[in-house]
């Protein structure tokens, strides 16, 4: 089976001034999903502009028909389980069932300080995303949740009348360590990675597709613990952060061998960064776009 090509807008455009038709020209191209990154800054970028996810996707809802939408992905570092399911439920509403959340732990860059705390260890980043993962799940599932926890409290949060996507939207876990491959196991529809990022610097694309593999049999033991199926989980792979960085992306050939040795791996989804100039999403807009309109019949 081919992998899905899916993009992400980062949303560094107003949406007057070209915003909008980066997310209608993806549907246009065929993508399967369109995502965001959903930070308060990142990196290189932090000194431009830059939107808020949320309203992003939903003002990318309404100028789309067919496009799935997502974010890639939140976390824990300045979302909290009951504002987040309101805005999710509104999100999926509003875009008529086609959006996926992707989630993850977070990590220690700007968005682990913005809100005046101190950065999380790596083991309270774990302790939170195992907590804040399940209330999420129940709030965009259940009428009425309560529920006290160690890093987060719910009392009689109401999500009438849920999701339009039943029991409710997937979830894309991203993890690469033991604890967070047993919430995709346990409560995710899909799995994310961006590859072994020890090995960006410096190391090779056989030694990143050997640490995908071992990532691969790690959520397929997850799963086995918990009795599930891997194959109910669909696997998606964020490029630019592999050792390969952009060369996929610099000619349809490039694209379409990188995307079938990691389709051989068992990943269902490919995701390539839309073009940003002056960054390192800088590639050819015009490969980009051949891409999305030719290497799927290559890859099928």
């Amino acid at each position: 089976m081919s992998p899905r090509l899916s993009t992400v807008i980062l949303p560094v455009h107003r949406w007057h001034e070209g915003g909008r038709d980066r997310w209608r020209r993806a549907e246009e191209l065929g993508f399967h999903t369109a995502y965001t990154y959903d930070h308060l800054s990142w990196r290189t970028f932090r000194d431009g502009a830059w939107f808020g996810a949320l309203p992003t996707l939903t003002a990318a809802a309404t100028a789309t028909e067919r496009l799935r939408l997502g974010t890639l992905v939140t976390s824990p570092n300045f979302r909290h389980p009951v504002t987040l399911a309101k805005e999710l439920i509104s999100l999926d509403d509003i875009s008529g069932g086609r959006v996926t959340l992707g989630i993850g732990a977070g990590g220690s860059g700007f968005d682990a300080t913005a809100l005046g705390q101190e950065a999380w260890s790596p083991r309270e980043r774990a302790d939170r995303f195992a907590e804040f993962v399940p209330l999420l799940d129940r709030l965009l599932t259940e009428g009425a949740v309560t529920e006290r926890g160690t890093h987060y409290t719910a009392e009689e949060a109401r999500n009438i009348p849920g999701c339009v996507q039943r029991p409710r939207l997937p979830f894309a876990v991203a993890a690469t360590g033991p604890r967070g491959l047993k919430l995709a196991a346990r409560h995710g529809q899909a799995w994310v990675t961006t590859g072994d990022p020890k090995l960006y610097e410096n190391g090779t694309p056989e030694e990143s597709r050997a640490a995908l593999r071992g990532q691969n049999e790690r959520l397929t033991a997850a799963c086995a613990e918990i009795g599930r199926d891997v194959s109910e989980l669909d696997r998606i792979l964020l490029t630019a952060f592999t050792p390969d960085r952009n060369g996929p992306l610099e000619s349809v050939d490039a694209f379409v061998d990188f995307a079938g040795r990691h389709a051989e791996l068992g990943f269902t989804e490919i995701v390539i960064h839309a073009p940003i100039p002056d960054s390192v999403f800088d590639v050819d807009p015009k490969v980009f776009e051949r891409i999305a309109t030719e290497a799927p019949a290559q890859l099928a």
